[in-house]
């Protein structure tokens, strides 16, 4: 099955950013959607946009670092629509901070969300898509996973980490299952939000403003790696704003 219309596609970290803007460009391929995410009303709020009467939008509350709510997801997506063909692992978490300030329960979550929330969507997806002979994985990760910076260190280990996850997923997957990962830089999102320190925000968000592209892109990135042919498999896409070092 290649193209966008009809395939059945579960989205975590569904509910604003990345996840939002990868829920609307797919529906409008055509796609059977099925999003999760810990905020349920904005969830609901985007099942009613991208019009639920169609009868090709479900969602449910998601928090990754719950192996059993990934589990439901998958189990929502095979119960409304008889299978999943592509599961998007998009929900991340990013509260940066040097690491002298030993912001020990921020580790956690970084690696909680990051990685383990990657871990819980393959055991949850992978015994389904080799039961149905055919499946993908497309995971959301970062520029950071390349290269860090102060105040970076954890962030970037957790996705690095997702990355040596996803490419030893893609090795052990064989052809029947494609693995993508799509490593956005700088994007016009609220993640910057949650970085404790009002100084490094404060850069951060002049970054941004400055040179952040839109979540659209990385969705159309998204879009491409899971729209190409059964036997294609585009491993790895990194995008970045040009004016990004």
């Amino acid at each position: 099955m290649s193209g966008i219309e009809g395939k059945v596609v579960a989205i975590t970290g569904a509910s604003s950013g990345i996840g939002a803007a990868t829920a609307r460009l797919l529906a409008q391929g055509g796609a059977k959607l099925v999003l999760g995410a810990r905020r349920e009303d904005r969830l609901a709020d985007l099942a009613g946009e991208l019009g639920d009467e169609r009868d090709a939008v479900a969602f449910t509350a998601v928090d990754v670092r719950r192996r059993e709510d990934l589990v439901a997801l998958v189990a929502l997506a095979r119960e409304r629509f008889g299978r999943l063909d592509v599961l998007v692992g998009n929900a991340g978490v990013g509260p940066l901070s040097p690491l002298d300030e030993l912001r020990l329960d921020d580790w956690d979550a970084m690696i909680d969300i990051n990685v383990k929330g990657i871990l819980h969507g393959i055991a949850a997806a992978l015994p389904v898509f080799r039961a149905q002979g055919r499946g993908q994985f497309v995971h959301t990760l970062s520029t950071a996973a390349y290269k860090t910076v102060p105040g970076q260190a954890v962030y970037s280990a957790s996705k690095a980490a997702a990355r040596t996850l996803t490419e030893g997923l893609r090795q052990e997957a064989g052809s029947s299952i494609r693995v993508s990962m799509v490593s956005p830089g700088f994007v016009a999102t609220d993640f910057i939000e949650s970085v404790p320190d009002p100084d490094l925000r404060a850069r951060m968000n002049e970054s941004k403003n400055a040179m952040a592209i839109a979540p659209e892109a990385v969705a159309r990135a998204i879009r491409f790696a899971i729209e190409q042919p059964a036997d294609v498999d585009v491993n790895e896409i990194v995008i970045r704003p040009t004016a990004q070092a």
